[in-house]
């Protein structure tokens, strides 16, 4: 079985990749961690906001007016 990257994948993978990096600017760099970490926070949302909004998990404004089936 072969497993095939999916667009949220990516999401997850550009969320970590964005904080590491910000840290990593911290640390290695005369800008603040703290400054760093904020900054690559911002980057985070951005991604996920693109996630939910501009790619959300849904296919039709109408997914989500279906009613949702009770647990068990």
């Amino acid at each position: 079985m072969v497993y095939t990257w999916q667009y949220y994948d990516l999401v997850l993978g550009g969320i970590l990749a964005s904080m590491v990096f910000g840290v990593s600017i911290g640390y290695l760099t005369a800008v603040s961690l703290s400054l760093s970490v904020i900054g690559a926070g911002f980057v985070a949302v951005a991604i996920i906001g693109h996630g939910l909004f501009v790619n959300g998990p849904v296919d039709e404004p109408s997914d989500l007016t279906n009613e949702v089936e009770t647990l068990n």
